[in-house]
């Protein structure tokens, strides 16, 4: 018999429609009086007529590009945060840049629904290999083991060689971080004869957990599923798995979001199972953010899913509606790109190029120099890493042989296997 975090999760969906949209008018209330940037943008609304999805879809999509534009207009939140929410509260700074409160509350992020899904459970201890330092994530995915009752050790990012041997003595059941490194730390264990057997279970995001990874984890006894989060609207969604253990189709919807899909570049909801961009309207007093485009694609799936949850399933996620691509579990920008140029003269045309190598993402910068231009590949790195936080190769191209069409980066990862 399958087992639920609450019955939140298996109620009718006309009832979580209707609790969904009762709630929003007074929501939309407090937040137009403590966050004018959000007041300033939906200027003319009256949020007692915004009682159903079609009513929601009347508003403007707040698209990252142009809250970038208020908060930098009117720093750091735009105006978008409540000032209250601010005391005893964290504050986050995500590529972009993108400035964010912490939220309120013991799992603001709603990740326990996804912890539990991937099959945690009180008491379990959770290797937290997400990053603590100025992104969310690290806490995000904390607070959601903790609320569930896991104890969590705040490994962050880096430091392969102290988490195996941490991992190696605290027998952690569960593992939680970017697909990839859980594969690094078991490699290296093996290399080095270090026991993490502990891990039975993961919880993974911020990057793509490819069919072929998934599938080497289970041959290692790990059973792994993947959770869809942003830093503005946390877990927005996470794999289920049926009684055999096995992943179903799509991912669930969590409880405290209302998603759209939406044509990209316009405001306009597309009909269910066609691809388009997440739009994402939460109920955090701390951060009201109204139909926020993450600019991430997916699609609505039919049906419900076999696990018996009844929110509705995205297909998971299918690529970026913009350029702004994840890298290693951190968003790189065209306007980062732009940075790194604007200290190198020198270079006429560049692209940044994502691939695979192996089950890990990688980047490399193919640059083109201007006429009579030298130039110094080591400098060039440097300044790649201090802007994005990622290292990437530099590869050197002849003049003219990067395409002029617009495009900064290119993703060129293949997600199906």
């Amino acid at each position: 018999m399958a087992v639920y975090f609450d019955r939140l999760e298996t109620r009718d969906p006309a009832e979580r429609e209707a609790d969904w949209f009762a709630r929003l008018p007074a929501f939309l209330r407090q937040a137009f009086s403590v966050a004018p940037g959000l007041r300033r943008w939906l200027d003319g609304v009256d949020p007692d007529a915004v009682t159903s999805r079609a009513a929601l879809a009347r508003l403007p999509v707040l698209r990252k590009a142009e809250l970038m534009a208020m908060q930098a207009k009117e720093p750091p939140f735009g105006g978008f945060a409540d000032p209250s929410a601010l005391a005893g509260n964290r504050i986050h700074l995500s590529p972009g840049p993108i400035w964010e409160p912490g939220g309120r509350g013991d799992d603001p992020s709603h990740g326990a629904r996804a912890f539990f899904a991937a099959g945690a459970r009180p008491g379990d201890i959770v290797h937290n290999a997400f990053a603590y330092h100025m992104t969310p994530g690290g806490f995000m995915l904390d607070g959601g083991a903790r609320a569930l009752g896991c104890s969590v050790f705040a490994a962050g990012t880096g430091n392969t060689e102290m988490q195996v041997e941490a991992a190696a003595i605290l027998r952690p059941s569960v593992y939680c971080g970017t697909p990839d490194f859980l594969k690094i730390m078991l490699d290296r264990a093996a290399e080095t004869g270090k026991d993490l057997s502990s891990f039975r279970r993961g919880l993974v995001s911020a990057g793509a957990l490819y069919p072929s990874l998934r599938a080497e984890y289970a041959s290692r006894g790990v059973h792994v599923l993947q959770c869809y989060a942003t830093a503005e609207s946390g877990v927005i969604a996470y794999e289920t798995a049926s009684d055999d253990g096995e992943p179903c189709p799509g991912m669930v919807l969590n409880e405290h979001a209302i998603v759209e899909i939406v044509r990209p570049g316009t405001d306009e909801p597309v009909p269910d199972g066609e691809v388009g961009e997440v739009v994402v309207t939460t109920f955090n007093a701390a951060y009201p953010l109204v139909r926020l485009g993450t600019g991430d694609l997916s699609a609505i799936l039919p049906g419900a899913s076999p696990c018996g949850r009844t929110n509705r399933r995205i297909k998971g996620w299918m690529g970026r509606a913009d350029q702004r691509t994840k890298v290693k579990g951190m968003f790189v920008d065209p306007r980062q790109i732009a940075e790194v140029l604007s200290h190198h003269p020198e270079i006429k045309r560049a692209r940044l190029v994502v691939t695979r190598n192996g089950e890990m993402d990688a980047m490399a910068f193919h640059v083109e120099a201007a006429a009579g231009a030298a130039l110094d590949e080591k400098a060039l790195g440097a300044t790649l890493r201090e802007v994005t936080k990622l290292a990437g190769n530099i590869v050197r191209t002849d003049a003219g042989s990067l395409p002029n069409d617009g495009k900064v980066i290119a993703d060129e990862r293949d997600y199906s296997k």
